[in-house]
């Protein structure tokens, strides 16, 4: 019954869900709201995300000083793979902010006590998967090009991808099979992780309803695929200093497009379990961050 659950939900099926037809002034006005929910809540999207330039710095440090160099590209790029799982705190944010409820930091985690969380963490381990082989595939194609040898310097790693025909096969291989990765989790993610936040779907029906939606905009979706995929790299430079900002505008964005994508008002909401009001211990971080939370 619980794996039903995690699959199903409340017994609503993809075919339930009605799909609207959108165009570019939705994407357009998506982003609009995306920023003004930025606009509305600094603090709370600035708090969630700031794990990212963080991560990345460390990332850049790992390549630097363990000879990965190599892989420092996969890792940026593939951000963009985890990045749905990664800002479902925003997700809820925009929704509760949609909602008219509160919408302090510590309810971004209110998800944890979903219904739907058994869906959410399968399909979040479904992207980290994909992140994993994608990881992979990255350093089997340099191996196969360069060999098992770590770059001299970063000098002579970029002078042989750009000057070499081992490197502009790295290069045109590479990002064809990273576009693949990335058309594959447009397709997957694109309006599911909002879905289970709003409505109590599982991870199959989720996951239909958002091939469903790229099946029925093709050219709108595979242009805010592009869109995110430029604002993630001019928010990686320099530094991925500029993620503080670029996640949270996309992941609010997200949400609204979701809203504008999928007509979902007749399905039943998650159900919540109670949240203890007693004495908080180290088990309840993050949200024991936050002490004047009630």
């Amino acid at each position: 019954m619980a794996r039903s659950h995690v699959l199903l939900g409340a017994g609503d099926t993809a075919a339930d869900l009605s799909i609207r037809r959108i165009g570019v002034a939705d994407l357009k006005d998506a982003l609009r709201l995306g920023l003004a929910d930025f606009n509305a809540m600094p603090t709370h999207a600035m708090f969630l995300c700031l794990i990212y330039p963080v991560v990345g710095l460390l990332l850049a440090r790992l390549a630097f000083g363990y000879s990965v160099l190599p892989l420092l590209y996969p890792l940026m790029t593939g951000f963009a793979l985890i990045g749905p799982l990664a800002a479902l705190g925003l997700y809820e944010l925009s929704r509760r902010r949609e909602a008219g409820e509160p919408t302090s930091v510590s309810h971004a985690f209110d998800v944890l006590r979903s219904s739907s969380i058994g869906g959410i963490v399968a399909l979040g381990l479904l992207l980290m998967m994909m992140f994993a082989i994608w990881i992979a595939i990255a350093n089997a194609l340099y191996i196969a090009d360069f060999g098992y040898g770590s770059p001299a310097s970063i000098s002579a790693f970029v002078h042989d991808v750009l000057t070499t025909s081992a490197g502009w096969n790295l290069i045109v291989v590479g990002n064809l099979i990273g576009f693949a990765f990335a058309v594959a989790v447009l397709a997957i993610s694109a309006v599911s992780f909002p879905l289970m936040l709003d409505r109590d779907v599982g991870a199959a029906v989720a996951l239909l309803t958002s091939i469903r939606a790229i099946k029925r905009n093709p050219g709108t979706m595979a242009m805010w695929g592009l869109i995110v995929a430029a604002l993630l790299l001019l928010g990686s430079l320099p530094l991925f200093i500029g993620l503080t900002v670029v996640m949270p505008v996309l992941g609010h964005a997200t949400w609204h497009l979701y809203r504008k994508l999928v007509v979902s008002d007749g399905s039943p909401r998650p159900t919540y379990r109670a949240e203890d009001k007693g004495r908080r211990s180290a088990a309840d971080f993050p949200a024991v961050l936050f002490p004047w939370a009630k």
